[in-house]
């Protein structure tokens, strides 16, 4: 039976039967490991996506241990508020990393911890919301997600994407002049400005090709 570890856009985490593309987690346990069902939505700041795999190792997904999440794409879980695992994505998250010092101009590259303090104030507010901005959708980035009419949407190759939990339908051009919702964070717009490259499932390339 799907349990719920599924994350979406907005940070919601949903029951799902779709395999993502992406695992993570908010810092550890957020869970009932004799029920397997949540009893929060996140225990620390630090939150990371992962690979599927590494070094072998094997996990009882909701067990006595931290927390795993699953995430259609990097896309997604960049909207949710989450950046790549220093240890199982190092390159990745190196290359994040200096995309933030560049955004940013800084004179020395963040630590992770200074990331995710950042990026804490950004993704919720203090009763648990998601935090959400308003930009012309013609200034966003490729990657950033957005909710028009309560349809979420990633912004690649001038077109809006719907989102599905299984993947990116046909895409529609952007209306640039549009005033949106954005569900990425500013931190993480930024980033992908400065050139970061998230990873898109499949979907994307065959949604950005249809008119």
């Amino acid at each position: 039976m799907p349990l719920q570890n599924r994350v979406k856009p907005d940070g919601e985490i949903v029951i799902s039967p779709a395999r993502g593309m992406l695992m993570g987690n908010r810092g550890g346990k957020l869970h009932d490991p004799e029920t397997r069902t949540l009893v929060r939505t996140q225990s620390s700041r630090q939150w990371i996506t992962c690979v599927l795999q590494f070094k072998s190792r094997q996990r009882q997904v909701m067990g006595t241990g931290y927390t795993e999440l699953f995430f259609m794409d990097e896309v997604t879980a960049l909207a949710a508020g989450h950046r790549p695992c220093f240890e199982c994505r190092r390159k990745d998250a190196l290359s994040f990393q200096a995309a933030w010092k560049a955004s940013k101009a800084l004179a020395v590259a963040p630590s992770a911890p200074d990331m995710d303090r950042a990026l804490s104030v950004e993704r919720r507010a203090k009763g648990g919301a998601k935090v959400t901005w308003t930009a012309r959708s013609g200034s966003l980035p490729d990657g950033a997600m957005v909710r028009v009419d309560d349809n979420l949407l990633a912004v690649r190759e001038r077109k809006f994407l719907p989102w599905t939990g299984s993947g990116y339908g046909a895409g529609v051009p952007l209306d640039l002049n549009l005033d949106v919702e954005v569900l990425t964070p500013p931190a993480i717009a930024r980033i992908l400005h400065a050139g970061y490259q998230p990873i898109w499932h499949p979907t994307a390339e065959r949604a950005g090709n249809k008119s």
